[in-house]
């Protein structure tokens, strides 16, 4: 009989946020593999559940060296619940090797879906949020870091990065050189929690408030780069599609190559195109 592997969504900061389904696999599971026991044990008692499962630490250091031992409960029919210390597990967490070894043993994989630092910020954020991107943590080293973000400047999709709280007006500088100084961004600080803050404003203005110091888990979100668009009048537009018919490509080809390098739309190109076969 094979068991299952159950993700947890904990909470960012108010056990209230946690759903009876949780209570529930908190309470019944067979092995609880756990981040940090201390987070558990504060967990259960908010909750006022009591867990009767063998508890077993996973975090980054003994992330791999756990893994035998789960996929042996597992396999002997265990249900084992990830969690981390707060948000869904995987998700820049402890996670992903247990699931993928699970995954390939062919031990059922199921959550019970809870909060998320990710689209909790951008949810708050005042940002574009029907596309985005997840970052993940910054590097720790400015060198890495700039090359990061400069491969992220043009880059449409709203973007969403963790960042420690020391390291955060570094970021914010660095994140302002590569994507402009007044580029719309959210600092999410705290959230759901006592303090929590949400500072939005351009990069720059963010950089120098958080220059006077910040503290707490901080999740940045940052505006996707705004599509440049390209002036060219009516016969300008018809020969540069004639340009591209020249070199090969289809009407309907040419129309869109001109249509994604002048960011304007496609009735606007062939309305020039049409325009300019009339005269």
């Amino acid at each position: 009989m094979t068991g299952r592997l159950v993700l947890g969504g904990a909470p960012l900061g108010q056990p209230g946020d946690v759903g009876p389904r949780l209570r529930e696999v908190l309470a019944t599971a067979d092995v609880l593999a756990v981040e940090d026991t201390r987070r558990l044990h504060r967990l259960a008692a908010d909750l006022g559940v009591t867990f009767t499962g063998r508890v077993v630490t996973f975090h980054e250091s003994v992330e791999k060296a756990r893994l035998p031992g789960l996929l042996a409960a597992l396999g002997d029919g265990a249900t084992v619940l990830l969690l981390t210390d707060a948000g869904m597990p995987s998700v820049s967490d402890p996670g992903y090797t247990l699931v993928r070894a699970a995954i390939d043993a062919g031990v059922p994989v199921t959550s019970v879906p809870g909060p998320s630092a990710v689209t909790t910020a951008l949810a708050v954020s005042g940002l574009p949020v029907d596309r985005f991107c997840f970052e993940g943590f910054l590097p720790r080293k400015g060198g890495e870091r700039r090359s990061l973000l400069a491969g992220l400047a043009d880059e449409r999709r709203t973007m969403v990065f963790f960042e420690s709280p020391h390291r955060l007006a570094d970021a914010l500088v660095d994140a302002a050189a590569a994507f402009g100084t007044d580029r719309p961004a959210a600092v999410c600080r705290e959230m759901t929690k006592t303090y929590e803050e949400i500072r939005r404003g351009g990069l720059a203005e963010l950089a120098a408030w958080a220059a006077e110091g910040v503290k707490g888990e901080i999740t940045l979100v940052v505006a996707g780069a705004v599509e440049q668009v390209v002036e060219l009048d009516a016969a300008e537009l018809a020969a540069a599609v004639a340009a591209e018919e020249a070199a090969g490509a289809s009407r309907k080809d040419a129309i869109r190559a001109v249509v994604v390098r002048t960011g304007l739309p496609r009735r606007a190109v062939y309305d020039a195109v049409v325009a300019g076969k009339a005269r």
